[in-house]
Formats: structure tokens, C-alpha cells, sequence
């Protein structure tokens, strides 16, 4: 008799990736969003596996685990989730669960978890003793622990990558908007710390206090959920190891490409209606002023190595957050690596779809022209010709040679 299996997950790229693995290994697949609606499908029909996302936002995880050990007794019940808790685990296993396992996980880890769970539910006489001690054995050594750069690899490859290329386009052009956004935010919110910051307190603090408060933008992409084009770069590591195609991985890159760009906009609108550059006697506008200025005036060449160097540490700090088990843990993994790359001076294409635009905003319809600025010079021609081709081109490469393929090249290149 073939195997079931019910999936209750708002995250669609979590329920795409799983229906692809378990699919391949001739499961019936059912996938639901709504954990209201899992409930009804658990009760109806019988499944031999379920697995239930932790946080969901009509019914908590916790609560559906607790209804599937009345509404759907004979299924082995695995939660999963991107925040692990040893406490609330051990609660999910008193509940009904047979096993637990955290965010993001291989298709390995995922298959190996479920194959424990029907096992352990077939010698269910085993079960109330071996719930806890289950638990105990796998944090130390799987849930609380950061996992190593291979771990990180397979995961991008096999299941970041792959989830990403299947995504709903809708989603994905939504979520590329919030993006463009996140990222402003981060702009904004450096720009305000610094713009009048003493002299006297040298230029090298000032960029490091620009990059502490800039990495806000990827903490918001990477822990509230959206997709960054720069970020997306490391998908190209699922086109080598033959999972999606060029095509697919191409298509979705200007689709977040684009979302980014509108995001960035919305938020560049929203600070000039606002009238916040107005902050300090206008102060503040003539800071993002000049930033556009330097940012349109720069060589293209430097422009495109700068951009290389900057995605290189951007998707370096997304590499570090993946292998990161705990909020806190990705917050550190995100802050140095962005810190680093502001402080340093590269350029990041999506933070310029903001920097620029609110330059071209505030000195062409409110006649912001700093002392020592010729504002003739910020266009939009000067914006995507002196700044967004190369530092996009210089972008791609940063993430896709430098990190994509390079630890592709050392953990996952198959040997000769």
C-alpha cells in the first residue's frame, strides 16, 4: 500500500520542496497552508506521515499537534520549524509528536526524520518512553548546534535553491518587493544616525556606525521572510548540481530583480512625501544627496569591483544565517559581514535603487543642491549607466563565482 503523507505549512517553499523529496520517493502528497484545513484532511483520511510547521498564523503548531493525536491517531506527527526551542520541543513530543527538526534541513535530514517517525510509531508500545529521551538526544547534537559549511552547501543546493526556483511567481514578486524595502529601511535608517555626526569623530567610525545600522536591511530579509536578488545569486550552486535549469534560476532573478526595484522606490517615495529629509534644517536631505552624487560619479570600473566585493560578503552573511539554529545566532551571522561591506565602501545594486532615486527626488523636486554638488549630474541616465549596470554585473559575480560556485567547487564538485 502506498504511503501518505499531509504537509501543514504556511511557508510555500518549505511545502514545494518537501512534495518534490517525499514526492521522488513515492509518497501520495497532500499540502496545505491553513492548519485549520490540515485538520479536516487528518480527520478525514488517514495519513501515514504528518509533517506540521511550528508557527502558523490561524492556529498554533503546538495546538494542531496536540488536535492530530485525537483526530488522527494512527499518523506519526513530525514537527518542524526555523525556531527551535528545547522546551516547547519536548512540550510538541509530550503532545503526540514522534520527532522534531529544525529549519533548514537537507533532504537527507528531512527523509532519515520521517523514516524514524513511521518506525517509531509502528512500536508504539515504545512510544511515551521514547519521546524524551528522543528529544534529549537530538538537540546537542542536531537542533542547537550551528551546522558546518558542507551541511550549509547540500542545503543550498538541494533544498534553498530548488524551493526558490519553484516558488509561485506571485509570491515571489511580493516578497522581492518587501526586499527592495528591507533593504531601504536599512539606507534610511543609517543616513539618520550619521548625517551629522561630529568630524572630529574621523570618517573610519562613521562608516562603521553606517554599516552596524545598514545591516538592519538583510536581518529583516533573511529572519522576516523576502528575496533579495544579491542573495538569491547563491541559487546558481542548485543549476550546477542539476537540479533546476539556467532558464528557471534566470527567469526568477529578473522577476526579484524587478520586485527589488519597485520596493526601493516605494520606500525612496515615501521618505521624500514624508518630508523627514527636512530632519535638521534639511540636513538630512543634502546627505542623501551628496551619497547619490558620489554614488552616479564614480568610475565604472571601480564601481563593478566594489560590487564584486560587496555580494561576496553579502551572501557570505546569508550562508552564515542558513547555518545558524537561533535568531540570535543569525543576527550576529548577518551584522559583521554587512558592517564590513558598508564600512569598507562597496557598492550593493539594491541599496543604490534606493540611495540614488531619493537623491534624483529631493534635487529635482524639492532643489536640494548641497555646496559642492553639481546636480545636473544625478539622472537616471547617470543612475543606470554609471551605477546600476556595473554594480549589478560586479554584484552577480561576487555572489555566484565567489561564493556559489566556490563552495560548490569545494564540498559538492563530484570527484573524479
Amino acid at each position: 500500500m502506498k504511503q501518505t503523507m499531509l504537509i501543514i505549512d504556511d511557508d510555500t517553499a518549505v511545502l514545494a520542496s518537501c512534495q518534490r523529496i517525499f514526492t521522488e520517493e513515492q509518497f501520495e502528497v497532500t499540502t496545505t497552508t491553513n492548519p485549520i484545513e490540515g485538520l479536516e484532511l487528518a480527520t478525514r483520511r488517514q495519513y501515514t506521515v504528518i509533517l506540521c510547521d511550528w508557527q502558523m498564523p490561524e492556529l498554533d503548531g503546538m495546538d494542531v499537534v496536540a488536535k492530530l493525536e485525537t483526530h488522527a491517531p494512527e499518523s506519526a506527527v513530525v514537527m518542524i520549524s526555523g525556531y527551535p526551542s528545547v522546551d516547547r520541543a519536548t512540550e510538541a513530543m509530550k503532545r503526540g509528536a514522534m520527532d522534531y527538526l529544525p529549519k533548514p534541513f537537507t533532504p537527507e535530514e528531512i527523509s532519515a526524520t520521517v523514516a524514524k517517525a513511521i518506525t517509531g510509531k509502528l512500536t508504539r508500545e515504545k512510544k511515551a518512553l521514547g519521546r524524551f529521551e528522543k528529544m534529549l538526544e537530538k538537540f546537542p547534537t542536531q537542533s542547537l548546534d550551528d551546522k558546518g559549511p558542507k551541511i550549509i552547501a547540500e542545503t543550498v543546493a538541494q533544498t534553498v535553491g530548488v524551493a526558490k526556483a519553484t516558488s509561485p511567481w506571485f509570491s515571489l514578486f511580493v516578497l522581492g518587493v518587501m526586499a527592495g524595502a528591507y533593504i531601504g529601511f536599512g539606507g534610511l535608517f543609517s543616513a539618520t544616525v550619521t548625517f551629522d555626526m561630529d568630524p572630529s569623530m574621523g570618517l573610519g567610525l562613521k562608516k562603521m556606525i553606517t554599516g552596524a545600522t545598514f545591516s538592519i536591511g538583510l536581518m529583516l530579509v533573511v529572519i522576516a521572510g523576502a528575496e533579495l536578488f544579491t542573495g538569491n545569486n547563491l541559487m546558481v550552486s542548485s543549476v550546477i548540481t542539476g537540479r533546476v535549469t539556467w532558464r528557471t534560476v534566470l527567469a526568477k532573478w529578473g522577476l526579484v530583480y524587478t520586485a527589488n526595484f519597485i520596493g526601493s522606490i516605494l520606500l525612496a517615495l515615501l521618505f521624500y512625501f514624508s518630508g523627514l529629509w527636512k530632519t535638521g534644517d534639511s540636513a538630512l536631505g543634502a546627505a542623501a544627496v551628496k551619497t547619490a552624487y558620489a554614488k552616479v560619479n564614480l568610475d565604472f570600473g571601480e564601481a563593478f569591483v566594489r560590487a564584486i566585493g560587496c555580494n561576496w560578503m553579502v551572501c557570505l552573511a546569508v550562508w552564515m544565517a542558513l547555518a545558524a539554529r537561533q535568531t540570535i545566532s543569525k543576527i550576529f551571522a548577518i551584522f559583521f559581514p554587512i558592517m564590513g561591506f558598508v564600512a569598507i565602501g562597496f557598492e550593493h545594486c539594491i541599496a543604490n535603487m534606493y540611495f540614488i532615486p531619493v537623491g534624483i527626488f529631493l534635487s529635482r523636486w524639492a532643489g536640494l543642491a548641497p555646496e559642492g554638488v553639481d546636480i545636473t549630474t544625478i539622472t537616471w541616465g547617470a543612475f543606470l549607466m554609471k551605477n546600476l549596470i556595473p554594480v549589478t554585473i560586479g554584484n552577480t559575480i561576487g555572489g555566484v563565482v565567489f561564493v556559489g560556485l566556490g563552495y560548490w567547487g569545494a564540498y559538492l564538485r563530484p570527484s573524479s
